[in-house]
């Protein structure tokens, strides 16, 4: 019976993490804000089930009560991460916010199975980072002085670089940690977030040739550092990091061909200058030929690959734990062997839509440096999985990096979180920076629809006098958002407001003695207009150069008539807005804002008095 649990548990989990796999990428096919959020709710439902019937497994395994408590943890910590994320942050990225749940989910489950006692510290680490983590976007949003620090971070780096080659201690041939009060980190996993800040503002800063320079024997300092103590795999990182950054502040590909022939010429150099990394060459290259020794890890990753499968053996079923430092080098191959190939497949692009994301988010960012900061955060986080995922399958020689949010590692997980704490706060600048374009847009789409008759732009509030009594033009904010309105008022008579139908349809017609104000259906909004009857003054119509609006310029009444563009307009007057005089030119009529070309309307005056005489 409980062979079968066993069997049908992996099938099931492997059903699981297809179909939330599948939902990283169709979300963006998603245009509905509403389909988007239930998505996203499918996703937790799909993760908080596989973490169910994961811990179930250790349960039946171990047969102790203290895993049912420390699994209510984890299901607490993983809600209150999700709901936090969502209340203190509504813009945060979901799908980002999902997948590091879901990468810490599997960690936690395959790690409790190698070894209890690590995933105990592995959630502490966890738990403390995610707090650490709600506090870090805001400061991304709001201190952007943050953005002027990149000298600080430089020295900061090389500095705990420093201290590393100096006084850390040496782990599998290479200097790593280092302790302090009992306690063991890894300097190199915090300066990569330093690192990328640092570039980021050097090559922002980088005008000419010589700045370049500078920026690249700041970060060949970091990576030869790196070299000196052995931690190849972060060496790695950095300098790959740094050639896509270089490439996308300066679009030159010569930069990033150099550095790549540069980066071989190195590669090279460090095979025969140390034995650390002949031996790891000599392991990649034929695992095999020295199988009891230094090819033993290697070889053993490939048998627990093999022997899973497609499906996998199902959890503790399996015997990964005979590979050294599984837990950290090589947890795909323990995932691979019990969980399936299919299911290190899907891992694998549940890593890679956290790259696009990082990436997407990076490419839309109008600020220079912020793009950088995300792109290069990106590219640090995806080599990193390339690196160790590549080097379990033996595609690469191994370079001892962890795998993001799974693999047991405090100074990992914990940068990790902080890592995508950041992009999250560049995730909502984007959002700001969508608001301001389109408020921006709406502002200028408001100032081209406000040009009256003449060229005299007026962007809401009272306007000038019309020519009938105390006629004025109607404030922008009073229900006319589409240009200056005529607003006469005869006693009681009226121009009737949006909400009447002003701007919906047929307007209503209300006069005043013979006075008539010409309805909609008409033509008042954009074809010829009826005419109002007061004395010999008509309305224009609107495609007699009007802009779509009766506009009321200053014209004075009696047996004056409106000016058409035609050219049929009698001897008219124009009063000027600016100094209350009568002038025959209309482009007095608007102040110094000008209007239609006068000498329009004076040649065709001339000429029609000419024929006249």
């Amino acid at each position: 019976m409980i062979s079968l649990l066993y069997e049908i548990s992996k099938y099931l989990m492997l059903v699981l993490m297809a179909f939330y796999t599948m939902q990283c990428y169709t979300v963006f096919r998603k245009k509905d804000e509403d389909s988007r959020q239930y998505l996203f709710l499918r996703q937790n439902m799909l993760m908080f089930f596989m973490h169910f019937v994961g811990y179930a497994l250790i349960y039946l395994e171990l047969q102790e009560i203290e895993v049912l408590f420390f699994y209510g943890a984890q299901v607490l910590y993983l809600l209150l991460t999700l709901i936090l994320f969502r209340v203190i942050y509504p813009l945060a990225s979901r799908l980002l916010i999902n997948n590091m749940c879901m990468l810490l989910s599997i960690g936690f489950i395959m790690i409790a199975r190698l070894d209890y006692d690590e995933c105990l510290k592995q959630f502490v680490i966890a738990v403390a980072a995610t707090v650490l983590a709600l506090l870090i976007p805001v400061i991304i949003r709001k201190l952007r002085f943050i953005t002027k620090m990149y000298y600080a971070y430089t020295l900061l780096g090389i500095g705990m670089l420093g201290l590393v080659a100096i006084a850390a201690r040496t782990t599998y041939g290479a200097k790593l940690s280092i302790s302090i009060g009992g306690f063991s980190f890894q300097p190199s996993e915090f300066v990569k977030i330093v690192y990328v800040f640092a570039i980021a503002g050097l090559l922002n800063h980088a005008k000419d040739f010589r700045r370049i320079v500078i920026a690249t024997c700041l970060a060949a300092a970091h990576v030869l550092i790196l070299v000196v103590s052995k931690d190849l795999g972060s060496a790695v990182i950095f300098f790959v990091t740094y050639l896509v950054m270089i490439f996308i502040a300066t679009k030159n590909p010569f930069y990033t061909l150099a550095g790549i022939l540069a980066g071989g010429v190195g590669g090279v150099g460090a095979y025969f200058l140390f034995s650390h990394v002949r031996v790891r060459v000599q392991a990649w290259l034929d695992p095999f030929a020295d199988y009891q020794l230094t090819g033993y890890q290697a070889a053993q990753a490939l048998f627990s690959i093999a022997a899973g499968g497609w499906f996998g053996t199902g959890l503790y079923q399996g015997s990964p734990t005979a590979i050294p430092i599984v837990e950290q080098d090589m947890m795909f191959a323990a995932i691979a062997e019990e969980l399936g190939t299919i299911f290190g497949i899907c891992l694998i692009l549940v890593c890679m839509s956290c790259f696009i994301m990082f990436i997407n988010i990076g490419m839309q960012l109008t600020n220079k440096y912020y793009r950088l900061v995300a792109v290069g955060l990106g590219t640090t986080y995806g080599v990193q999985v390339f690196l160790t995922i590549g080097g379990t399958i033996k595609l690469i020689p191994l370079t001892g990096v962890t795998l993001p949010l799974v693999s047991y590692g405090g100074s990992s997980v914990l940068s990790t979180i902080i890592m995508f704490a950041i992009v999250q706060g560049l995730y909502m600048l984007r959002n700001d920076e969508e608001v301001k374009r389109e408020q921006k847009e709406t502002m200028r789409m408001q100032a081209a629809q406000n040009i009256p008759y003449g060229g005299n732009i007026r962007r809401g509030g009272p306007q000038g006098a019309g020519s009938y009594g105390n006629s004025t033009y109607p404030p922008e904010r009073n229900g006319y958002p589409r240009g200056p309105q005529p607003y006469t008022s005869y006693d009681r008579n009226v121009y009737p407001s949006e909400e009447n139908g002003y701007q919906r349809g047929v307007q209503p017609s209300r006069s005043q003695g013979r006075s008539a104000y010409p309805p909609a259906g008409n033509g008042y909004q954009g074809a010829s207009q009826s005419p109002g009857s007061y004395g010999r003054s008509v309305y224009p119509p609107a495609g007699n150069g009007y802009p779509g609006e009766a506009q009321s310029s200053g014209f004075q009444s009696g047996s004056r008539s409106y000016p058409t563009e035609g050219g049929t307009d009698a001897d008219t007057d124009y009063r000027s807005s600016a100094s209350g005089r009568m002038t025959d030119d209309p482009a007095d009529a608007g102040g110094k804002s000008g209007g239609l070309a006068s000498s329009r309307f004076s040649r065709r005056r001339r000429r029609r008095y000419s024929e006249e005489e």
